[in-house]
């Protein structure tokens, strides 16, 4: 594990680096994966070079995206920290801060905007046509977590069942999976480049006007749905809206956009507590907030409870 006090004054050699310049004071900024820090006009993720691989895909994918949508990358590389060597990707800072997650304090005609305006930069990317080792790329296998086909989630759902030895999930819960599972598409298809993970924390938000989308490492090849479910799911109590906004804008109906978000969280649901069961040492506090988003899903039908039908 990186230690923290070597990387600050790392990443200020880096940002200087790639500045030209000395960055100023630098902050950290909270991240799940990464240490990451921000300056006046520069933000660097490190993470340590044997770590996962994903943040190599955001730098593979940085200088191909469509313009305006992300922060530009200005440098990235390997630079040695101590006895280990850290990857580490320096992108121009852009104005604004992330919403957060359930975006709180937020009121309902600015998460309307934000929710058309988030909704439109996510068309661009799926309206965006990769080529050459970039479209390779997005389409390498990629353990993500999401839903992919109806026999995929029925084994997620008979190991998650397997593992759950000291049956700390309710019956109803896994029979509840069983049934979404029973309701889904046989398979998906992967037509559009998706970000797969855009919630409200990965979002950029200036004088109530959306000027990034962050954290490319999880995209793939996908269907517009994955990254609805994530903009719907993550809205606090604005999920109705965002889903309405959703609907009109893509001209899907109400009733498909939330089948398409429920199978989803199913899946990722199974996958992550089927984590949290092999490993409880570290992963007690995920396996408690899946294990309540799960109660929300089957039990209150989360998807469902606002639905007119």
């Amino acid at each position: 594990m990186t230690d923290l006090r070597q990387a600050h004054d790392a990443t200020r050699e880096i940002a200087a680096a790639a500045l030209g310049h000395d960055p100023g004071p630098m902050t950290t900024a909270e991240s799940s994966s990464h240490h990451v820090y921000v300056g006046s006009d520069i933000v660097v993720k490190i993470i340590d070079a044997d770590g996962h691989s994903r943040l190599n895909r955001e730098i593979a994918l940085a200088p191909y995206l469509p313009a305006g949508l992300t922060a530009p990358l200005l440098a990235s590389g390997v630079h040695r920290l101590g006895t280990r060597d850290v990857r580490y990707a320096c992108y121009t800072r852009v104005s604004g801060v992330a919403p957060g997650m359930g975006m709180p304090g937020i009121d309902d005609v600015t998460a309307r905007s934000l929710a058309e305006e988030a909704v439109r930069r996510l068309y661009r990317l799926h309206s965006w046509i990769p080529a050459g080792h970039i479209d390779q790329m997005l389409r390498e296998p990629l353990d993500h977590g999401g839903f992919t086909s109806q026999a995929a989630l029925f084994a997620e759902v008979e190991n998650l069942a397997d593992l759950d030895r000291h049956k700390t999930i309710p019956r109803r819960l896994i029979d509840g999976l069983a049934a979404i599972a029973e309701r889904a598409p046989q398979q998906t298809q992967a037509v559009v480049p998706v970000h797969a993970d855009c919630h409200w924390d990965n979002w950029l938000v200036h004088d109530l006007r959306v000027t990034a989308l962050m954290d490319f490492e999880w995209a793939r090849f996908g269907e517009p749905a994955d990254d609805w479910f994530f903009l719907a799911r993550f809205s606090g109590p604005h999920t109705q809206t965002v889903l309405d906004v959703i609907s009109q804008a893509t001209m899907t109906p109400l009733e498909t956009l939330r089948a398409e978000c429920e199978v989803r969280e199913a899946t990722y649901l199974a996958s992550d507590l089927c984590i949290a069961l092999k490993h409880p040492d570290i992963s007690s506090r995920m396996a408690a907030e899946r294990l309540h988003a799960l109660e929300e899903l089957i039990v209150e039908r989360y998807w469902w409870r606002h639905s007119r039908s």
